[in-house]
């Protein structure tokens, strides 16, 4: 057995890649929210001079690409894969800016999982002396997601209080073999755990229970505990999912109390009467990317486990009475 194997779902990074750079460029909602002080760049409005949700979405994604890779010191020939993916059908944000961007494309798709999926793979890449130089980046956009897993904005439906509200936004980081901090040192890879909850307005109940696998799984295989972190923060439970999981580790002898935060809570204010908070891919991804990544180079954060969950359904699954199979994965950033 490889000694970068820890356990059974763990991955320990024997040349931890290195974040030479890292962007987020967010919505109008989202630059008034707790972070707004933390991105590359917050929009006046949610179109972005374009002619559609789709196109503005996609305009995001490659900009945001570009900025990380300038901030990165390199340039887009330098980036030997790219490694992204969104919530649309057939990721066409994902896939139509790599378009633009001529760089060697991997797609992948973990609903708002997807950049701690991501950031693991493109961190296998580095590792295993691959390439020297991969971009891993994801978007969402509240209008292209109400469109294809809810109701048409012009609908005007109302919202139910159990509902997350997607983040306009998108989230880059140039992952390096160069040696600098920080560094991606471990990468637990979740299981799909479905509990049997069929509301796609209650992401966050739903996702929970991947989410606490994935992190007792993670503490398993690499025999560390919430003491040796100095944030521990999901991708977007919101306040429902993240008072389950909080009260369900803390039952199974994890108290994570003082160091436990949830991106999808945190990235708006509480006034901004977003329900249970924020999700979509970019949520994770533009707060780590914009306010952990910062902040771990000021030396605030030295060690972060971020770990990203996802509702793997679809329009057809819903509206055929499928439950909802969720996922989680886990990263560990470290300034080493």
């Amino acid at each position: 057995m490889s000694i970068k194997k820890l356990g059974s779902q763990t991955i320990r990074f024997e040349n931890p890649p290195s974040i030479i750079g890292a962007a987020s460029i967010v919505g109008p909602k989202e630059g008034q929210g707790r972070f707004k002080d933390y991105y590359d760049l917050i929009l006046s409005d949610n179109i972005y001079a374009e002619s559609s949700w789709e196109k503005a979405e996609k305009k995001i994604l490659k900009e945001t690409i570009e900025i990380a890779i300038k901030n990165a010191n390199l340039t887009t020939t330098k980036i030997e894969y790219l490694i992204a993916g969104d919530l649309l059908n057939q990721i066409i944000s994902a896939g139509f800016a790599a378009r633009e961007l001529e760089i060697p494309f991997l797609g992948i798709y973990g609903a708002c999982s997807t950049l701690a999926e991501g950031v693991t793979l493109g961190s296998i890449i580095v590792d295993g002396g691959f390439a020297e130089n991969v971009v891993a980046a994801v978007s969402s956009h509240f209008c292209t997601a109400e469109r294809q897993f809810r109701f048409p904005l012009e609908l005007g439906n109302q919202r139910t209080p159990t509902s997350q509200w997607t983040v306009t936004g998108a989230g880059a980081m140039v992952l390096s073999s160069k040696q600098q901090n920080p560094r991606v040192t471990f990468a637990t890879t979740g299981k799909v755990i479905d509990m049997g909850e069929s509301d796609s307005n209650d992401m966050g109940a739903a996702m929970a229970p991947a989410a606490i696998d994935t992190i007792i799984r993670h503490f398993q295989d690499t025999g560390k505990t919430p003491d040796d972190y100095d944030l521990i923060i999901t991708g977007d439970l919101g306040s429902i999912g993240k008072e389950i999981t909080e009260e369900l580790l803390k039952q199974k002898g994890y108290n994570m109390s003082n160091k436990y935060a949830d991106c999808g809570v945190l990235i708006y204010y509480p006034e901004q009467d977003v329900h249970a908070g924020g999700s979509g891919c970019a949520c994770s991804a533009v707060v780590t990317c914009g306010y952990i990544f910062k902040e771990m180079l000021k030396g605030q954060y030295n060690k972060v486990l971020l770990i990203a969950t996802g509702a793997l359904l679809s329009t057809t699954s819903s509206q055929q009475g499928e439950t909802i199979p969720c996922i989680a994965h886990a990263i560990s950033l470290e300034n080493l």
